[in-house]
């Protein structure tokens, strides 16, 4: 998401809780411009991945990640957007993409059964 009234980081936009990108805020990238941060992608895959929450979406419902409507499969909501939606296939791969990354210091979220 990109907020045109601003510059620098502060342009740059979660769509999942609208917070401006920073150096202690990374964020992936989706299509489009579309973005998710850390924080939003911590909550979405221990929810989705580790908890088996979520739900499915109507026909004409799109991941905001992928541009895709209606994939069959659990997605996320965020509870500040509920017009923010991510699959769970964006949410893997957005995962693998900030855990690969040296440059950040992030991991994918533990199983909470594990702790």
């Amino acid at each position: 998401m990109h907020n045109n009234d601003a510059s620098g980081n502060e342009r740059f936009l979660c769509d999942f809780c609208h917070q401006p990108w920073s150096e202690d805020r990374a964020m992936v990238e989706g299509h489009r411009g579309s973005l998710i941060c850390a924080n939003c992608l911590s909550i979405a895959y221990t929810e989705i991945i580790h908890l088996k929450l979520g739900s499915g979406v109507s026909p004409d419902e799109t991941c905001v990640l992928c541009l895709e409507h209606g994939r069959d499969e659990a997605h996320w909501r965020s509870p500040m957007h509920e017009n923010s939606i991510a699959c769970k296939r964006c949410i893997k791969q957005s995962a693998g993409v900030l855990h690969k990354d040296a440059d950040i210091d992030w991991t994918k979220p533990r199983d909470p059964a594990d702790a």
